[in-house]
Formats: structure tokens, C-alpha cells, sequence
């Protein structure tokens, strides 16, 4: 008997291997597969154009005294860290501020749900990135049970007004989802478990949320039907490529940002002063130790 069911499950196996075979056959003969995973050293060549431009934005930004806040949402593993660090690496953290708040107080439990989120909004010339947002409650909160089903139903029926009202305000709100494949997530939290760089990413939470793929697909679905407006929709990002998905949210956040290209400058170096006498001290001075 269980010789039977083992050849039974072999054979369903075999099936669906066969099945996936075809159809990635089937489209890549179509052209329609995925593109091959991105070089790195073309991957860097085409971020030091972006950066170019995120600099320019960054300045437009401060010249105009726009408000930008920007929304990065997703599955676990989708790389929104990774995208955030990419954006605000060659900026001012004074233009970009990213906002990552950890888990609500006692006392913000008590709070209007979207209180503590709006003191982060961005004033003139700031650019806010949201890693994770007040959609936590259409999310992670849902799924998990941190909050009662009629609470997100109120949430999702009051966010396109609130949003509204943000944008009204004169804020250009950009919201992003991350998606990612259940092989490559399964692939990336593996790579967590024994790499000492990557194990705080790997929380309790991660764990408990992996299993619930699909409560998350019917949370985001139904996040999307009742939030992707015209003042504020939402743009999709496939993350199975890190490198691909950056580029190519960094080049739609550009497109988004009505800004213009920094005029050339000619800047030279003024004459360093002469030493006029000056000595260093002899002072007791602690020396970092020098092993590399």
C-alpha cells in the first residue's frame, strides 16, 4: 500500500514537473520569458546614470519646494530595504528621510490608526520613503490577526479619502508593490538562515507569515481593488531580479517627479592657505589599530 502511494506522489511529481518544463518552454519559444538576470557591472553602470538623476531631482526638489512621499509595500523578501538603500545612497538625508517604524506603543495602539504615520509626511522640499506604511493594516496586520476584520474593511473604505486628502494638500504620494515568486522567497529566506549578514532579517514573524502565501495574495488583491485610484495608484514591481527591480523603480520614480536636469557648472578649487608657521602638537593621540 505504501509502495502504491509513493508511486502515485512520484508520478504527480514527475506531472507537474513536466507541466512547468512546457510552459517555460512555451514561452520562452513565445519570447515571453524572463529575461536573463542582470550583469553587475552593467547593473552599477546604469545606477551611476540614475544616481546622476536622483541628484538632480533631489536639487529640483529643494530649488521648487516640492513634497514627495513615497510607499514601499510587498511580500517578505521582495527587497524593498534593498531598493530604499539604493535610492537614498547618493542623496542628502537631509532632502531624503526614510521612515521604518517598528511596532506600534500602547499608547499609539490607542491613536487614530493613521496618526502616527502623519507626523512623517513630508514638508516642502522632502522626499518621505515609507518602508512599510499605514497599509500595514490591509497587510501584515490582517493576516496575522493583529487587528479585527471590520477594522481593515474600515480602513480600505476610508484610505482613497485620506490619500485624497494628501494629495490635495499638495504631497505627490507614489505607491509601490514588491512582488516576488514563492521559489525565489523560499530561495532568499533560506540564504538568511546561516549568512551572519542576513539573519536579522529573518524574524519570527517571517516565519509565521511564509506559510500564508496566499492570505497575503487575497489581502493584497483586496488592498489593491479598493486603494489604486487615479490621485494615487499603485505601480507593481516584478523583485525576482533585484538588480532589474531597482533600475526600474528608480527610472519610474524619476518619471513620476516633474523635475529638470542640473545645469552644467564650472567649479574650480580655490588655493589652499599656506602652513603660515603652523606645526602639529605632540599630543598623546589614540591611533585606531591598522590589521587590513
Amino acid at each position: 500500500m505504501a509502495k502504491k502511494k509513493k508511486k502515485k506522489k512520484d508520478e504527480r511529481n514527475r506531472d507537474d514537473a513536466e507541466s512547468r518544463a512546457s510552459s517555460s518552454a512555451a514561452g520562452e519559444e513565445a519570447g515571453v520569458g524572463p529575461p536573463p538576470k542582470m550583469k553587475r557591472k552593467e547593473y552599477e553602470r546604469q545606477m551611476r546614470i540614475l544616481h546622476g538623476e536622483l541628484v538632480a531631482m533631489q536639487e529640483w526638489v529643494k530649488d521648487s519646494g516640492a513634497k514627495v512621499c513615497v510607499v514601499f509595500e510587498g511580500r517578505d523578501t521582495a527587497g524593498k530595504g534593498g531598493t530604499i538603500k539604493r535610492i537614498t545612497e547618493r542623496v542628502s538625508p537631509r532632502v531624503f528621510r526614510v521612515v521604518a517604524l517598528p511596532t506600534p506603543t500602547e499608547r499609539e495602539k490607542t491613536q487614530m490608526y493613521v496618526q502616527r504615520y502623519v507626523q512623517h509626511f513630508p514638508a516642502a522640499a522632502e522626499v518621505v520613503i515609507f518602508d512599510r506604511s499605514w497599509y500595514n493594516r490591509a497587510g501584515v496586520e490582517r493576516v496575522m490577526g493583529f487587528c479585527q476584520p471590520e477594522q481593515t474593511e474600515r480602513f480600505l473604505e476610508l484610505a482613497p479619502a485620506f490619500e485624497k486628502a494628501m494629495t490635495d494638500s499638495g504631497i505627490l504620494l507614489l505607491k509601490y508593490w514588491l512582488e516576488v515568486s514563492p521559489d525565489e522567497q523560499t530561495r532568499r529566506l533560506k540564504s538568511r538562515i546561516n549568512d551572519p549578514r542576513k539573519i536579522w532579517k529573518l524574524s519570527p514573524m517571517d516565519l509565521k507569515s511564509y506559510s500564508r502565501w496566499y492570505d497575503y495574495s487575497r489581502a493584497r488583491d483586496a488592498m489593491f481593488a479598493a486603494t489604486d485610484t487615479a490621485y494615487a495608484p499603485w505601480y507593481i514591481a516584478d523583485a525576482d531580479d533585484k538588480k532589474r527591480a531597482r533600475l526600474n523603480i528608480i527610472s519610474h520614480l524619476l518619471s513620476q517627479v516633474p523635475y529638470k536636469p542640473l545645469a552644467n557648472r564650472d567649479i574650480k578649487l580655490p588655493r589652499r592657505q599656506q602652513p603660515d608657521g603652523y606645526v602639529p602638537p605632540e599630543l598623546p593621540l589614540r591611533h585606531i589599530p591598522t590589521p587590513f
